[in-house]
């Protein structure tokens, strides 16, 4: 049998204000244990919880970059379930009233784009964290409640997704996105974006779904990729063997490369949703959504597509340019001082990002975009060979010093004198009379030897047009 896989995915996203959803406790990270917490995200009796404006402003925002409408009225509700690092024993969420819904965003896999449908983003707060004890005398837990009360968003999609790596690239795509409007930092390390999937299999062409298995605790695009690989397989052989897929949670083993059974899926009216009393419905004015429109900047795909058209950059060149909006900018800072685009594209994705770990990190990079931009106009100018400018990209790399100071310091200057490539030619040709024999019967490998060995003897310097020009002149007499 062959089948069809359907796979929608639950992102946890965490707002970056500087305070709490519902409180002004600090949402820094990496704080002592239980120091930034009040009554309030404590659900302690007779607090109050108020909505903190950046929260709903920042998830609007979300919800407009991932073209998706806005509610004008919308609601909290409480969501009901004990766990220890839930202190109040119920979560404030959204339920049928989420502030943000019917969206879409777009994909590209092998040069083609395809629409993923975005159910609903909705707001929520993040519970606190259970820590336990690795003293195997001593098996005790602990719980943190500094992540009560943290603004989330969670973003649902659609079940459009139908591999492994269109969930990678959806969710490559949606982080992009949410840095670029800079609502989240997007730190799967510390927490800010969590992923769940739900994926079923169904037998091919079938309209029903089959039955849904959720996978937790995915920390990395890599291992939500991983996952699925292995829980496809894994329901595509017990369905093979007439065997029943049961709806649960399962847990994904990172050392073990497996998903685990933990418990059994709960459904939404496990959760006894109801309104939350303490917190007023929301509701939206047209001008208040205009506003936060106006404040969106230049999208990812947005910029793409410019790039392509005003710079001329083949469209693979300008997603890698546009992935992160550091080194967006960094390549509109080379190109607008005269560089020509695809030559300053080139230098960038070949050069330039093999030499660093993080590209949102570029602007603190110690090759700044204008020492870059001289360098490609030493090559265009013939000051310096391609070659050599990679010698000078090295020396830049080590000192931060501009390019002409390299070059002069350590004379790289390309040899453009012709009466001084010809006198290396000469010396080349006498010392090589096999290989100019060669060229001679037609055998044009000899002809790039004998250029590398003057290329050699002038230590790179020689301008290579000059060498081929004189050398082939020299030859053919």
């Amino acid at each position: 049998m062959e089948f069809d896989v359907v796979i929608g995915l639950e992102v946890h996203a965490q707002l970056n204000t500087q305070s709490k959803i519902f409180c002004s406790c600090s949402t820094q990270f990496g704080a002592p244990a239980n120091s930034q917490v009040c009554p309030v995200c404590l659900g302690l009796p007779g607090v109050l919880p108020v909505l903190n404006k950046e929260v709903l402003k920042k998830a609007i925002m979300a919800g407009l970059a991932l073209n998706c409408k806005v509610a004008h009225y919308s609601k909290f509700d409480r969501k009901n379930y004990f766990y220890p690092d839930l202190p109040k024993a119920y979560q404030i969420s959204q339920y049928d009233k989420p502030i943000c819904y019917d969206g879409y965003l777009e994909i590209t896999i092998k040069d083609e784009t395809k629409k993923i449908g975005i159910t609903r983003l909705h707001m929520e707060e993040d519970a606190g964290k259970n820590i336990h004890s690795d003293d195997a005398n001593n098996k005790v837990s602990y719980v943190d409640f500094n992540r009560t009360g943290v603004p989330l968003i969670e973003i649902v999609s659609e079940p459009d997704i139908t591999t492994p790596d269109e969930a990678y690239q959806y969710l490559q795509t949606l982080r992009s996105i949410l840095k670029y409007i800079e609502v989240s930092d997007c730190n799967m390390e510390e927490g800010s974006l969590r992923c769940d999937v739900n994926v079923s299999l169904k037998p091919k062409g079938a309209k029903a779904f089959g039955q849904k298995v959720e996978i937790k605790n995915l920390n990395s695009f890599r291992s939500v990729k991983l996952a699925l690989e292995y829980e496809i397989g894994r329901q595509q052989k017990m369905l093979m063997q007439d065997e029943t897929i049961v709806q649960e949670t399962r847990l994904w083993d990172a050392e073990r490369n497996i998903t685990q059974a933990m418990r059994s899926k709960e459904e939404a009216h496990d959760y006894r949703y109801f309104p939350e009393p303490d917190v007023p419905p929301i509701e939206i004015s047209n001008d208040f959504v205009q506003q936060l429109k106006n404040e969106l900047p230049e999208l990812p795909y947005e910029k793409c597509d410019r790039f392509v058209k005003q710079y001329g950059i083949p469209k693979y060149d300008s997603q890698v340019l546009t992935a992160t909006k550091q080194l967006a900018f960094y390549y509109e800072a080379v190109v607008s001082t005269g560089v020509h685009p695809k030559k300053a594209s080139n230098w960038i994705m070949s050069e330039l990002l093999a030499k660093i770990d993080d590209p949102e990190k570029i602007d603190t990079f110690i090759v700044s975009p204008q020492n870059l931009a001289i360098l490609l106009k030493r090559i265009d100018d013939a000051t310096i060979s391609g070659k050599i400018a990679k010698t000078v990209f090295e020396e830049m790399l080590k000192t931060g010093n501009d390019p002409d100071a390299i070059i002069n310091e350590k004379g790289l200057r390309q040899v453009t004198d012709t009466a001084a490539i010809e006198s290396i030619i000469d010396e080349v040709i006498k010392s090589n009379p096999k290989s100019v024999e060669d060229f001679r019967s037609g055998k044009d490998k000899a002809l790039k030897f004998l250029i590398g060995q003057v290329m050699k003897e002038s230590r790179g310097k020689a301008n290579p047009q000059i060498v081929n020009d004189i050398m082939i002149q020299k030859l053919s007499k």
